[in-house]
């Protein structure tokens, strides 16, 4: 299953170290089980955001360890890619980028030919084949029609997607220089927050956090000093105050740290998919264990 990883500090910009591997100096095991891309996006001081992405397995992009190692931004958003619709490209890898914004995505839509001709003229905004990427563009669209109201644009766009597309899951991370959004929808893959003081649990210590195998670790000494907000596809370390979202929960991180979180799809997808439904290729990305 591909992992999201999401991270606001805002308002403050933090220094982070990602690792997308087994273990601090290796990137070989948690690679081979989601071996299709790893992506990693931030934002510049000016706000000009950078996406960090290769379509390779990361224990074969040691350049995009490297590049991960002293980032510094409010937000983060970091990938790991098993596919399950398009080839393995760039433009096919996570995190998209459109209209100043990031977005990476967990689960399966189908039914792309209907999502294109919703999308019209605005299908220009994709440059790959994933369903994520026309989903992120439906989003981008939904936005500007509501002149740049962001909430407003992602629950129009979502509730069209529930309504008229068969779904899976549409779990997915947007950022922004200074604000992060989260989807889960519906049940079907988990999306965890952590609302972490600063300190942590103690009040004296970095953030390390580390997702199961070794899948994605992220440290950061300033997160020492600075709270912040934590969206991970499972809980990456013990503090108990890990809270899985709700179905259908759209939570906002805003640019002074605070959350707010609504239900804005109250009832699951009129076409819900089962995992017996999806092609092998699509059925394998989504195993929990996968």
């Amino acid at each position: 299953m591909c992992r999201l990883f999401g991270l606001s500090s805002a308002p403050r910009r933090s220094r982070a170290t990602f690792w997308l591997l087994d273990a601090p100096d290796s990137l070989t095991a948690q690679s081979h089980r989601d071996p299709d891309g790893t992506g990693l996006g931030y934002f510049d001081p000016d706000g000009t955001p950078q996406v960090r992405k290769a379509p390779d397995a990361a224990y074969e992009d040691r350049e995009f360890a490297q590049q991960a190692r002293q980032i510094c931004s409010a937000t983060f958003l970091a990938h790991i890619r098993l596919a399950s619709t398009g080839g393995l490209t760039a433009p096919n890898t996570h995190p998209f980028q459109q209209d100043g914004r990031l977005f990476a995505h967990n689960g399966v839509v189908e039914d792309l030919q209907a999502l294109e001709a919703r999308l019209g003229p605005d299908l220009s905004l994709v440059t790959g084949d994933t369903d994520s990427e026309r989903i992120f563009a439906l989003i981008t669209r939904e936005i500007r029609a509501a002149r740049g109201d962001i909430g407003t644009g992602i629950e129009h766009a979502t509730r069209w997607v529930a309504a008229q597309l068969p779904v899976y899951s549409l779990n997915f991370i947007l950022t922004t220089p200074d604000e992060l959004w989260a989807l889960r929808y519906p049940a079907t893959h988990e999306l965890y927050v952590l609302e972490r003081e600063a300190g942590g649990l103690h009040g004296a210590r970095h953030l390390d956090h580390s997702g199961s195998a070794g899948r994605m670790r992220v440290h950061s000494g300033d997160l020492a000093d600075t709270p912040a907000v934590v969206i991970a596809s499972e809980c990456m370390d013990e503090h108990p105050e890990w809270r899985l979202m709700e179905p259908g929960e759209l939570l906002h991180v805003t640019p002074d740290g605070s959350t707010r979180r609504r239900i804005v799809l109250p009832d699951p997808p009129a076409n819900a998919l089962r995992l017996d439904d999806l092609s092998a290729r699509a059925a394998h990305s989504q195993k929990a264990g996968g």
